[in-house]
């Protein structure tokens, strides 16, 4: 039976259950179950969120299954309603999850807002892999620990610690230095790349920035609470990053690069 309350949104739920309705009848007996990863998993989804999904499928998708899910994703996010624009998310080859050898291997991935399914190894990192093991939100199928792999914590850092050496030109070379949004998105991912480190787990967004506060170096504290302050503005490419903020905010991913 479906999770009729999975989120505190009802319209979102009901988007879910659209969703996991199209996923089953494309996917017929390959159909192994359905969860929300991200941060409605780890307790921090609002309205400023997307909603992290993964459907969990027997074998890799044939051609016909393909077609029938690419067919329900290009229809999705232009129904009416704020959420049908917001989900992301990947259908995963359950042998993949069993275990850290399956990490890395491209499923079909649909990115935010879009209409267009592509291969991606997107989901198939250890940080999400861990958050869904941990604390995915079933919304039909078996408990996520039943078929998700434990992911060790050191996987986990050195994970955290491999995307910090490159993170400030990985981001800029998608995300422009005069967006507002992008100054903001450096500085969480650098925040949660060093919450992983320390601790071997992984935070939302909001959690990793107030850990950051706490635990990193107090110069950083302004940055950081400008960040919290400005996160529910959104992403809009037409505000520009606050004057100074994004090279404070390249001065703390390498704070963090350093230490971690």
């Amino acid at each position: 039976m479906l999770n009729p309350h999975p989120t505190r949104y009802a319209e979102l739920n009901g988007v879910l259950h659209v969703l996991v309705t199209g996923a089953r009848q494309a996917l017929g007996e390959s159909f192994v179950g359905a969860y929300l990863q991200g941060s409605f998993a780890l307790g921090a989804g609002d309205l400023h969120s997307d909603c992290d999904f993964v459907v969990v499928v027997r074998d890799r998708p044939d051609a016909a299954q393909e077609a029938a899910l690419r067919a329900l994703h290009r229809d999705l996010p232009h129904r009416e309603g704020h959420w049908f624009g917001h989900l992301e998310g990947s259908y995963a080859v359950a042998a993949d999850l069993r275990s850290i050898k399956g990490l890395g291997r491209e499923w079909l991935y649909v990115d935010h807002g879009h209409d267009e399914m592509t291969w991606s190894t997107h989901c198939n990192q250890p940080w999400t892999r861990w958050v869904l093991r941990e604390h995915g939100i079933t919304l039909v199928g078996p408990c996520p620990a039943e078929v998700v792999g434990e992911v060790p914590d050191e996987v986990l850092r050195e994970g955290a610690r491999a995307g910090l050496a490159s993170l400030v030109d990985d981001i800029a070379s998608w995300c422009s230095a005069d967006v507002a949004w992008c100054q903001r998105y450096l500085v969480v991912q650098a925040s949660r790349s060093l919450y992983t480190v320390r601790t071997g787990e992984v935070a939302s967004k909001r959690d990793a920035l107030r850990w950051a506060m706490v635990h990193g170096d107090p110069r950083f504290r302004p940055l950081l609470q400008q960040v919290l302050a400005d996160r529910d503005l959104g992403l809009d490419p037409q505000a520009a990053p606050r004057p100074g903020s994004m090279e404070a905010a390249r001065d703390f991913a390498a704070y963090v690069a350093a230490v971690a």
